[in-house]
């Protein structure tokens, strides 16, 4: 059974929402709702996908609304979809504060709709690829640098950049924020460029963040120590490094890599690298939406976990302000 869906938006990632929905095998699309009547005919136009000028008539059509709009009208737009009985998919961040991201929560309980946020590096396959292989990281570094991109200075580097790594961080570490710091430059917008943040948890994981909108070139990483494991994901080139340690072996082989320390403990380094499936992780958040409204399953990443993300962020960016 196909899910009818229809999109809210259609910008630069609406665009590639409207493409991907429309190739979808799991998607029948509807249509598209744009604030720019003209904007919206011209995509018609040129795309063939219906516009719809009235919004409430598209939700109306639907089982599944994707919005894409700018984050200011994300909570007025989760709203109408959520009271009109509609699966909600909704781009990061979820809102713009936390209590408009509970507000959603509530209406999609009352109404016993799915939500899912965009959270969409949770499927990037060298990340996905290494799922299984967290336990209990302690200490976790990640950078995440971008090119100066004007599109999105409208909102903070941490709520543009950083929330991406905020959430892929809360959903590998079980245990709940004890403290957060940070410090953020603004150099070109209004708004912090390049941020560092630091989030300590109450099991005694520490995670150090930084990201900036304004380097030269662009870099996604991510390093999760554990006992044991190191783990390092690069979101960019989608390549994954899994190093491991155990006790070495009473006679070594030839090209055992062995590393004694200072109490003479000898444990053999080891590589664990797992195969990383190459997918479209856009397509993929979409249509395992779809898995999770037909089979009744909880979304990868929900509506609390995309709130769990934007209150981290708000933490970090209420930091700057206290400099």
């Amino acid at each position: 059974m196909m899910l009818k869906v229809g999109v809210l938006g259609a910008g630069h990632l609406g665009k590639i929402h409207l493409k991907l929905l429309q190739q979808s095998k799991r998607y029948d699309l509807i249509g598209f709702y744009d604030a720019s009547a003209e904007i919206a005919a011209q995509i018609e136009a040129d795309l063939g996908y219906t516009y719809y000028s009235d919004i409430d008539e598209l939700i109306a059509a639907c089982d599944v609304i994707d919005v894409v709009t700018p984050t200011s009208y994300h909570h007025a737009s989760g709203i109408k979809v959520l009271e009109a009985g509609k699966h909600l998919f909704i781009e990061k961040p979820i809102t713009v504060t936390v209590e408009e991201a509970e507000e959603l929560i509530s209406l999609s309980r009352k109404h016993n709709v799915k939500g899912q946020v965009g959270q969409v590096e949770r499927f990037n396959p060298a990340f996905r690829s290494v799922a299984d292989r967290f336990d209990n990281p302690m200490f976790i570094e990640t950078h995440r640098l971008a090119e100066f991109n004007p599109r999105g200075t409208d909102v903070s580097v941490v709520l543009d950049l950083m929330i991406h790594d905020i959430d892929a961080i809360l959903s590998v570490v079980k245990s709940k924020v004890k403290s957060v710091s940070a410090s953020g430059v603004s150099v070109i917008s209004e708004t912090p460029d390049i941020a560092n943040a630091r989030i300590e948890f109450e099991n005694g994981c520490v995670a150090n963040l930084t990201a900036s909108r304004i380097s030269l070139k662009k870099m996604r990483k991510a390093r999760f120590f554990q006992k044991d494991a190191y783990i390092s994901v690069d979101f960019l080139t989608k390549k994954v490094e899994v190093v491991r340690m155990k006790n070495a072996p009473e006679v070594p082989g030839d090209f055992d890599m062995i590393l004694q320390n200072a109490e003479g403990i000898k444990k053999q380094i080891y590589f664990d690298n797992p195969d990383v499936a190459d997918n479209n992780a856009i397509l993929e958040e979409l249509e395992t939406f779809a898995d999770a409204i037909e089979n009744d399953t909880r979304p990868i990443v929900n509506l609390e976990d995309g709130t769990a993300a934007l209150d981290v962020a708000l933490k970090i960016i209420k930091e700057f302000r206290s400099l």
